[in-house]
This record gives structure tokens, C-alpha cells and sequence, in this order.
């Protein structure tokens, strides 16, 4: 199916005047907490995700390893369609929407009405002018946006719903005190060079913007790969958000950045990074937190159908296959 290339999102949309891309700061920072102006309450907030999206698939993550999921009400997650159009992220349809893979509607009990991720945005904060991105914690009490921060909802997501969790998820946190700066560094290496790094090259309008932003990616990939011969997990010997934050983005290089983002320099999966791609496949194979929120088919959709500057055709390509190797 043919589709218009001028009412799609453009890459000058994502990068500055010099063609460098630099994310946005995110606007709402509170959190859930005793005490707080947004206290810890069963049925009061929402979580609204894109499983296209790496930021939101880490609160995806923490929501199932903390098992929120398994109490009714406490979290709910809305997802929203896999494509992403002009008017941002939405619970409807675009008319020309080609992927195929949709959200699965607004399920946000007395918010009918809102039918863009923006809506929810601009009832927060009716002067909001900024991108209108997932995750989004909705506070259903207080009608507006209690974060949109992803490291700092899998933060909080540790510890603010324990007294309604069953006892053995009570005190689990994947952000322990012992291994704070541990993590703290790691994460400091992984989010500018890995993270954000796919997408400062995917996203580069320039060649100079892009040569100077895939060396720092893959010579972090070889050092990551390095830091894991031997471990299972990045910090310690004990599955920790750095793993969570890594894995959102290493799950979607081969299907997507290497390709799309032009991050083709290796796949993790030819032999460059042996023991980051085993790292990977332990997860999404022996870890169903990790597997049961991957979803390719709405990853592929999303990035290749959305971003119409960088794949005018809108096809999705067929592989790699599988999508992720067996152990």
C-alpha cells in the first residue's frame, strides 16, 4: 500500500539544524511514593507503553520481575499502535496506517476521550509543546502524568507497590544498595554509546554526524562483550536494571538498528560479540520478564514503517530469521 511522505514524522524532526540527534529531556519526574503527592494505591495508575519502544519496554520488564503484573488492578498497561504518525503515538488508528500490528485500544477507564498519547500530555500540562513519548504513568486519581521518565519509573517501580505484591517479590529490587555505583557506572557507559547511541547514528542528517557516533557504539559493544566473558549478568552475579536497560536495546539490533539505523558494522549475532550474545539469548530464552514483553513483529512495524525519511517504502524486511537465535 502507497502512502504520503508529507504527513509522516521526518528525520529533521529528530535531529538539530547541525544534524546531530539529541534527545529530549523528559518533563515529568515525580514518582510513586508513601508520603508523596502520588501515593501508592491499587487502581489509581496506568501505564501506558509502546512494545516498539526500548524505553518503555524496560518498565515493561520491571513491571513482570516485580510482579505487579500478578496483581489485578495495581499497574494495567495500555498499549498503543505500533505506528507512530504526525500526531504521536495513538490508541486509534491513522487512516494510513500500513503496519498492521495494532495497540490494544484505550483501556483507561474514564479516559474515552483520549485517543493520542497527546492528549493525555497536553491534560497534564495544556502549554506542553515538546514530543509526545511512552512510558507514561497516568495517575487516574489526579487526572495527569506522574512520570515519563523510563529510568526513573524502573527506579521507583522497585520498591512504591511492595505492601500490595505477594511476599516473594516483597524487598526484590534490582537496584541494590551494594551495587549502586557499579551500576550507576555501567549505566553511565551503556546509555550516550549503546542506548542513545543507535540512535544518534539512525538518526545522524549528516555523514559527519554519523561517522563520529558508530565508533563509540561498536567499540562499547566490544568492551560490553569483553566485561561478560564469563558473567551472566552485567554487575555482580545477580540480574540488575543495567541488564534491563542493555537488553532493551542489544534485543532489537539485529532486527532493527543494524539495518535501519545503518549500525551494520557487525550483527551481535556473527561471531564479534560471542558472550553479549549469549547474555541476550540467556535472558529472552530462561527469563520470561524478558521473552513474554519482546515483540518483533511490532518493533519491526514501528521502526520501519514510522520513520518514512530513512525507509520511504514502508516495507518491513523479512529477517533476520529467527529473529533471535536458540541458545
Amino acid at each position: 500500500m502507497s502512502t504520503t511522505t508529507t504527513t509522516m514524522p521526518d528525520i529533521w524532526k529528530f535531529s538539530s539544524k547541525d544534524g546531530r540527534f539529541h534527545r529530549q529531556v523528559a518533563s515529568f519526574r515525580d514518582e510513586i511514593a508513601k508520603g508523596g503527592k502520588f501515593e501508592p494505591e491499587v487502581g489509581r495508575y496506568h501505564l501506558i507503553v509502546a512494545l516498539a519502544c526500548p524505553w518503555a519496554h524496560r518498565t515493561l520488564i520491571l513491571r513482570k520481575l516485580k510482579g505487579i503484573d500478578k496483581v489485578e488492578g495495581l499497574l494495567p498497561v495500555t498499549v498503543v499502535d505500533s505506528f507512530l504518525g504526525p500526531d504521536g503515538w495513538t490508541f486509534v488508528p491513522y487512516e494510513n496506517n500500513y503496519t498492521n500490528v495494532p495497540g490494544t485500544g484505550n483501556h483507561i477507564p474514564g479516559e474515552e476521550d483520549k485517543t493520542r498519547i497527546r492528549d493525555f500530555y497536553l491534560a497534564a500540562e495544556p502549554e506542553y509543546t515538546a514530543r509526545y513519548t511512552v512510558p507514561v504513568i497516568w495517575d487516574n486519581k489526579l487526572k495527569t502524568i506522574v512520570s515519563n521518565e523510563s529510568s526513573e519509573i524502573i527506579r521507583f517501580l522497585n520498591t512504591c507497590f511492595d505492601e500490595f505484591l505477594p511476599e516473594e517479590f516483597r524487598g526484590v529490587t534490582f537496584y541494590p544498595e551494594e551495587l549502586r555505583s557499579e551500576i550507576d557506572e555501567m549505566n553511565e557507559l551503556v546509555y550516550p554509546n549503546v542506548n542513545n547511541g543507535v540512535y544518534k547514528a539512525g538518526f545522524a542528517a549528516t555523514k559527519e554526524a554519523y561517522e563520529e557516533n558508530i565508533p563509540p557504539l561498536f567499540e562499547t559493544l566490544h568492551k560490553l562483550d569483553k566485561h561478560l566473558e564469563g558473567r551472566d549478568y552485567l554487575i555482580g552475579d545477580r540480574l540488575t536494571e543495567a541488564d534491563v536497560r542493555l537488553y532493551t536495546t542489544i534485543v532489537r539490533f539485529d532486527p532493527v538498528y543494524f539495518c535501519h539505523f545503518k549500525c551494520n558494522v557487525n550483527l551481535i549475532r556473527d561471531g564479534a560479540f560471542p558472550n553479549l550474545h549469549r547474555w541476550l539469548r540467556t535472558l529472552y530464552w530462561k527469563n520470561d520478564a524478558f521473552k513474554s514483553t519482546t515483540n518483533f513483529e511490532s518493533i519491526k512495524a514501528h521502526y520501519f514503517g514510522s520513520h518514512i525519511s530513512l525507509n520511504p517504502t514502508g516495507i518491513v524486511p523479512a529477517g533476520p530469521l529467527p529473529h533471535i537465535l536458540p541458545l
